[in-house]
């Protein structure tokens, strides 16, 4: 049952990086206009879907998806300040899921192990 929902979990944050890189890879309008209301360079539109899109792809490895996880959790984070120091704290739902939702796939896909097998390697 654990595994199923792991899986569930993380195809959701899959799908949802993948269709949010490809706004920003594919320059919709509202991305474009997200970034210059931010004061962001168009590039940094562009390494921030990219980063997206490894993210996504990296979830969905069984040794990576703790790293991708990290990484997209990193990504709504910066969402998040975004939003809040640009006068749009009513924006921050969807970040703000995403961010727990990469959590909960960090947690459950290997976080842990990680501090586990080093601790067992130094004793």
């Amino acid at each position: 049952m654990r595994t199923t929902i792991t899986w569930g979990l993380t195809v959701l944050l899959a799908l949802a990086f993948f269709g949010a890189s490809l706004s920003k890879l594919t320059s919709q309008p509202m991305m474009v206009h997200e970034f210059e209301v931010f004061g962001l360079p168009l590039w940094f539109m562009f390494l921030t879907g990219a980063l997206e899109l490894v993210g996504a792809v990296l979830v969905l490895g069984p040794r990576t998806a703790y790293l991708g996880a990290a990484l997209l959790s990193c990504i709504m984070v910066g969402a998040l300040v975004a939003h809040v120091t640009h006068g749009q704290a009513a924006m921050i739902g969807a970040p703000f899921v995403l961010l727990i939702l990469s959590i909960a796939v960090g947690s459950l896909r290997g976080w842990g192990r990680v501090s586990r097998l080093a601790m067992g390697r130094a004793a």
